[in-house]
């Protein structure tokens, strides 16, 4: 006589399955590894999960959309928390939720992101960048400060991100070709962008001072090592500082890129490809965030109003 199988309930199914909150972390973890995630990305779920279970303390079948909308509010809570961040720590939460319901130990159910109001991104005034481009005077200064120099020059001209600066090797600027090769970015794919021609005066004159090897990194440490994030941030900090300013974000370099590029005109698919995002989500909102800053030469280029000015010859003929 055959026997049946046995087809288990979902209840069995969880009883099975049941792990701790941090036993389910260890293996969204190991399987990020796996997928080769990024180290910033794999360090942004960590921060999202300590996040979460430093809040929630029960088991974690017992995770359901009621749980993530009090967990929301908790959040909401703290002032100094705002909503830009809730959706930052929530999308970080669901990646690491989806794969646990994907495997069993949590039932599925949705997660929504919640909204928030769009925020001006910080960055750098016409004022300020004039401030700041001010070359220094290689007799009076050092190899960092002229090296800060060139960074903050490298940063408005290609947009890049800091993680991708720090890994720069001299080999990756191409100067007959007038490319520059991203070999770190937040995507995994190498990107290759144009190297402008006045960033091009600026990079050949430093490594006539610099006088490096092919193989060394483009903005090294003092010491010649490769420059850390927290490194770079501090560097640019100070510079910043030191010029008078009180804004000292390096990711604000990074935005002022893409602003300038947005009110100038520029092309957003080009945008997207430079900057690297995989998608035109960013870029749209890089181009709804500076609306206000469209407005400029807004008649100029507008259709009405080219039309309206031959328009207005004819009516005065036709007075």
């Amino acid at each position: 006589m055959s026997k049946k199988k046995k087809l288990l309930t979902l209840t069995e199914q969880n009883v099975q399955t049941r792990i701790s909150l941090e036993e389910g972390y260890d293996k969204f973890r190991k399987h990020n590894k796996v997928k080769n995630l990024s180290q910033s990305t794999v360090s942004f779920y960590d921060i999202c999960f300590r996040l979460f279970n430093r809040y929630y303390d029960n088991d974690i079948d017992k995770i359901d959309r009621e749980v993530i909308d009090d967990y929301i509010l908790h959040l909401r809570a703290d002032d100094s928390v705002n909503d830009i961040s809730i959706q930052s720590y929530i999308r970080g939460l669901r990646a690491f939720l989806y794969y646990m319901v994907d495997n069993g130990h949590i039932d599925r159910f949705t997660i929504n992101i919640p909204k928030a109001e769009e925020s001006i991104k910080d960055t750098y005034t016409d004022t300020e960048l004039n401030i700041l481009l001010k070359k220094p005077r290689l007799k009076d200064t050092t190899f960092a400060g002229y090296r800060n120099w060139v960074i903050i020059n490298f940063l408005l001209a290609t947009g890049c991100r800091a993680s991708t600066l720090c890994n720069v090797k001299v080999r990756d600027l191409d100067f007959d070709g007038g490319f520059i090769k991203f070999t770190t970015t937040k995507n995994k794919q190498a990107t290759v962008i144009p190297l402008s021609i006045e960033l091009n005066k600026v990079l050949t004159e430093y490594l006539k001072f610099y006088k490096p090897e092919t193989d060394d990194y483009l903005f090294p440490t003092v010491y010649g090592t490769k420059m850390s994030i927290y490194t770079l941030t501090s560097a640019v900090k100070k510079y910043n500082i030191k010029r008078g300013l009180s804004k000292t974000s390096i990711h604000a370099y990074r935005h002022t890129f893409a602003k300038t590029w947005v009110v100038n005109g520029g092309d957003i698919f080009r945008l997207q490809k430079i900057l690297g995002h995989k998608s035109l989500e960013m870029v749209r909102r890089y181009v709804n965030l500076y609306g206000q800053d469209l407005k400029k030469d807004y008649d100029k280029y507008n259709p009405l109003a080219q039309f309206s000015k031959s328009r207005g010859k004819h009516l005065k003929l036709n007075k």
